[in-house]
């Protein structure tokens, strides 16, 4: 354990002590911010318009649902930002290990392959979160003028967090497959680029088909969570997807080091 909490914190603080973290977060925080207010701005002219219909024809407003209508659009922009940008968090994970040779120091260390991978990809993990955690001033907003559901809104997190983690998992293993960090990155948004295409695919093949691609789309088992549906079944296709990228990650280590790489 104590091992493990060594690479966990050993990551964390490269993340912060270059650039790469303060601009990462700034980035997502903006273009969620901005969407954000797209997506508000929106909305209350949908309700605006509609409150002016319903004094025309003396009707009772229409109640339009925020969290259908604003905070699940937000979250699938968030999502494929996300996309976007973890892939520049996971990228120097192994392979600026690579490149500056410290690999073999980090194999002959008394770490397992084990640990060193999950420690990195707990790493990766935590600075999502602290993404995740900085837009909760956009949520905070909606709480204060608006009326949205609660359970909604954490369901949708709880998917975009395991959603990332899924990207985290396997930008560890891209990364490990490669000392060039750029070649990493683009691996890893082609990778899961494939699964986000393996649903939109799924609506121009026949119902048994699409039905059989929908389960490998990521996005698809995402867009309960957004609804607020808390389901089991997606869940466990988000541990599996992240069991399968670290497993591959150990893999790959376990046969450079065979190698002698």
């Amino acid at each position: 354990m104590r091992n493990y909490l060594a690479i966990v914190e050993r990551e964390l603080k490269s993340y912060f002590s270059s650039p790469i973290a303060y601009v990462v977060i700034g980035l997502f925080l903006l273009l969620s911010g901005v969407f954000f207010y797209l997506i508000i701005s929106n909305f209350v002219q949908m309700c605006m318009r509609a409150d002016m219909q319903a004094q025309y024809y003396r009707m009772a407003p229409p109640k339009l649902n925020v969290n259908l209508m604003a905070i699940r659009p937000i979250l699938h922009n968030m999502s494929l930002f996300a996309l976007f940008f973890l892939p520049l968090v996971t990228m120097r994970l192994y392979s600026d290990e690579k490149r500056s040779g410290t690999i073999e120091l980090l194999s002959t260390s008394p770490l397992t392959n084990f640990q060193s991978i999950f420690g990195k990809f707990t790493a990766g993990g935590l600075l999502f979160l602290i993404m995740l955690a900085s837009t909760f001033i956009y949520i905070i907003l909606l709480f204060i003028y608006g009326n949205p559901e609660l359970g909604p809104v954490l369901t949708g997190y709880l998917g975009l967090f395991l959603l990332g983690l899924s990207y985290i998992s396997f930008g560890v293993f891209f990364s490990t497959l490669t000392d060039n960090q750029i070649v990493a990155a683009i691996s890893t948004v082609t990778f899961i680029l494939i699964f986000w295409a393996i649903g939109w695919v799924s609506g121009f093949v026949s119902p048994a088909v699409g039905k059989v691609l929908s389960n490998f789309s990521l996005i698809e088992h995402f867009d309960d969570f957004a609804k607020g549906v808390l389901d089991t079944k997606h869940i466990i296709f988000y541990l599996s997807f992240i069991t399968m990228g670290l497993f591959l990650s150990f893999v790959s280590i376990e046969s450079s080091r065979w190698r002698g790489r």
